[in-house]
């Protein structure tokens, strides 16, 4: 017996520019049965993070380049169809690397058991690589002490939007870059930051002064560019600067340019320091339970945004680059 679905497949590598309709290809082809050891899934939900771009350029070299007519890369939530590996049963909830395609034969070694009393979608955000990205980035690099302020840039984002909260936990100051007031509102009312800044208001480099009198002890930076230099401007004595990623930098492709204010971090004996969450991998499945634990007791809340239908995989990750997303980025197939 065969399964018919549906893929998106790579078409084009988007360096130097945004995505366009046409890096992607919608095709349809057959699966076969799965063979010993092997799971049929059907693909619930997708998720999406801006690394992808930065797959899709063939610049992260942490990851397997992709080449065209490739399934696009992503995470995804699957149930179990049919089964011959004795690790998983018909009717099981997964999460891990699926794909764009609405069915696929796994041989199950890149799957996890969804076990949480929490949404299953949690294990896409929260409880997935982005909760996992803010925890480890923050405590296991920016190191945070109680009484230090922690600025964050992309922070009505799925990551920053949780390093922020994670920050108050520890008895931090937690201090957003977002855009907008719409954003900025929600960071303070919603996700407990103690002071958010809007970029789209102008001067960032002041509104910063204003709100971290003291100088910044913690940067978790999302986004780059002018906003990262904007930032490094402002570093306590003994900063730690964390970098996760680099938004705005995947619209224009390229090399990012270096900030002007590094030389900061000699004048305040800082440091910079980027990192790939894998490296904690081992650690994730305690951490998880650490997350939903804060989130059971109230301290730490998520947004999700979850689009629908499986055709509208390209746009949704577009959303992303755009700031149409509030919180993890989703797709309902």
């Amino acid at each position: 017996m065969t399964t018919t679905t549906k893929q998106w497949l790579l078409n084009g590598h988007p360096r130097g520019r945004g995505i366009e309709d046409g890096d992607f290809k919608l095709v349809e082809t057959q699966l076969g049965e799965p063979g010993e050891g092997e799971v049929l899934l059907k693909t619930l939900y997708l998720g999406f993070d801006p690394a992808q771009k930065g797959w899709m350029e063939n610049i992260a070299d942490y990851v397997a380049p992709m080449n065209i007519g490739d399934v696009m890369r992503g995470s995804g939530i699957c149930e179990v169809v049919a089964s011959h590996n004795p690790k998983f049963a018909a009717g099981d909830l997964v999460f891990g690397s699926t794909g764009w395609t609405e069915y696929l034969i796994s041989d199950g070694a890149d799957l996890t058991p969804i076990k949480t009393d929490i949404s299953p979608t949690a294990v896409l955000s929260v409880l997935g690589t982005t909760g996992m990205t803010a925890y480890c980035g923050l405590f296991k690099v920016g190191k945070p002490v109680a009484g230090e302020t922690v600025l964050v840039s992309g922070a009505a984002g799925a990551t920053g939007s949780i390093v922020g909260q994670l920050a108050k936990i520890a008895g931090c100051r937690a201090v957003g870059i977002a855009g907008g007031p719409e954003k900025c509102k929600w960071l303070v009312e919603e996700a407990g930051y103690d002071a958010a800044i809007d970029y789209k208001a102008g001067n960032v480099k002041a509104q910063i002064k204003e709100h971290c009198p003291g100088g910044v002890d913690v940067i978790f930076d999302n986004v780059g560019g002018q906003i990262l230099d904007d930032m490094l401007a402002n570093i306590a004595t003994a900063a730690r600067v964390v970098i996760c990623g680099g938004i705005s930098r995947y619209e224009s492709g390229g090399t990012p340019v270096g900030p002007g204010n590094y030389f900061n971090l000699i004048f305040r004996r800082a440091t910079m320091q980027g990192f790939i969450v894998i490296d904690w991998a081992a650690e994730f499945p305690g951490l998880r339970k650490r997350m939903e634990g804060f989130i059971k007791d109230g301290s730490l809340k998520y947004q999700e945004d979850i689009q629908e239908g499986f055709e509208n995989a390209p746009e949704t990750l577009k959303r992303l680059f755009v700031g149409k997303n509030r919180g993890k980025q989703m797709l309902k197939l």
